[in-house]
């Protein structure tokens, strides 16, 4: 009976990541795209400390096939040389360094940088995405038949074993945005790291202006797009969208990722989280306990099958990690305890220096 009892609920937690995991591939344009090109791409990029990542990302929008009309980099009380790296590449620079009340940094840079653009598409770009030669044109392209704004869940470079750990926290996230009980839903949330809309809608629904104190601000901001009417579709990335967010390993990663995983979920359906959490009941049992039973055994197996299957379409998260899933699996449970913490607990969360006040956009 206990056998039959554990073989449903690994049954249920594979069918829960099958159905959840939607290969929604940002699409290579035509060679001859239907319809007339935007006329002016804009593209802005929040950047605090990023002297690191900016270079890769402004070289890669210089070769694009689709050349954007401006470039605007939002320098955020930056102390590494940020502004002067986004100059060199040709980049409008807005320097930042009060933080109006009200406001989260990211927020009010990405808001004040789109009120220095004229173009009438706009993409926001964090400064650790990359775009592969064609990326832009088929960001706007993408845009054009959605018809509304669009998010992309980027392909992660994970070169290292600590950046690898966050497998389960990626896959979960694009369970979450790409969730096909989520599509259509009147708060639809999106994928900061890459957000395209038309500018005239993006005024419409009052920009990020209006989510000015939010934490999870692209969660807000495609809620508003959803509710004001206006489509909102979300992709990955594949190889035209490709990102390395914490080349600084586990620890930051748990930090960059416990900011809003708490806030990011309670924004989801019920029937989404249900889905995710027998999946990762799944995980925990079979990792942890394969050893006792021939059923949580065959079950390991079933589970590491599916995640690499899955994990070539995040990342490069390789094959032992999703062998490996328990750690992965423990991670996720460290950075939603984290991210449990900072927000119930503390009110606040934090983030390159800053401690923000949950709800307000005030440095705490």
């Amino acid at each position: 009976m206990v056998e039959v009892a554990i073989g449903a609920l690994l049954t249920a937690g594979l069918w829960a990541g099958t159905r959840l995991f939607d290969r929604n591939f940002l699409q290579e344009p035509p060679e001859s795209p239907q319809g007339e090109p935007p006329k002016k791409v804009s593209v802005i990029i929040p950047a605090r400390n990023e002297a690191e990542n900016l270079p890769d990302l402004l070289a890669s929008l210089q070769v694009q096939t689709l050349q954007p009309a401006e470039v605007v980099v939002v320098d955020d009380g930056s102390g590494d040389g940020t502004g002067e790296i986004a100059a060199r590449y040709g980049a409008r620079v807005i320097r930042h360094d009060e933080l109006p009340p009200g406001w989260t940094g990211k927020t009010w840079a990405l808001w004040d940088g789109f009120r220095h653009t004229t173009g009438d598409i706009v993409v926001f770009l964090d400064a650790d995405v990359r775009l592969a030669p064609k990326g832009l044109e088929a960001l706007a392209y993408a845009r054009e038949r959605a018809g509304g704004a669009i998010s992309v869940v980027p392909y992660y470079i994970v070169p290292t074993f600590g950046e690898k750990l966050a497998l389960v926290v990626n896959l979960l996230g694009i369970f979450v945005f790409l969730s096909p009980y989520e599509a259509g839903k009147p708060n639809r949330g999106m994928y900061g790291p890459c957000i395209v809309a038309r500018r005239e809608d993006y005024l419409e629904i009052g920009g990020h202006a209006a989510v000015r104190s939010e934490v999870n601000e692209d969660m807000a901001l495609g809620a508003r797009f959803a509710a004001a009417g206006i489509p909102v579709e979300n992709y990955l990335g594949g190889g035209l969208v490709t990102c390395r967010m914490y080349p600084g390993g586990a620890r930051d990663a748990a930090a960059g990722l416990a900011k809003s995983a708490v806030r990011g979920l309670a924004a989801v359906g019920r029937t989404t989280v249900l889905l995710c959490a027998l999946w990762v009941a799944g995980l925990l049992l079979t990792g942890m306990f394969f050893w006792l039973d021939w059923v949580l055994a065959v079950g390991l197996v079933l589970y590491a099958a599916q995640l690499y299957r899955m994990a070539r379409h995040a990342g490069t998260f390789g094959a032992v990690m999703p062998v490996l899933h328990v750690l992965s699996t423990l991670f996720f449970a460290v950075v939603m305890l984290y991210s449990l913490y900072q927000t119930v607990w503390l009110g606040r969360v934090s983030w390159k220096g800053r401690q923000i006040q949950v709800g307000s956009g005030r440095d705490a």
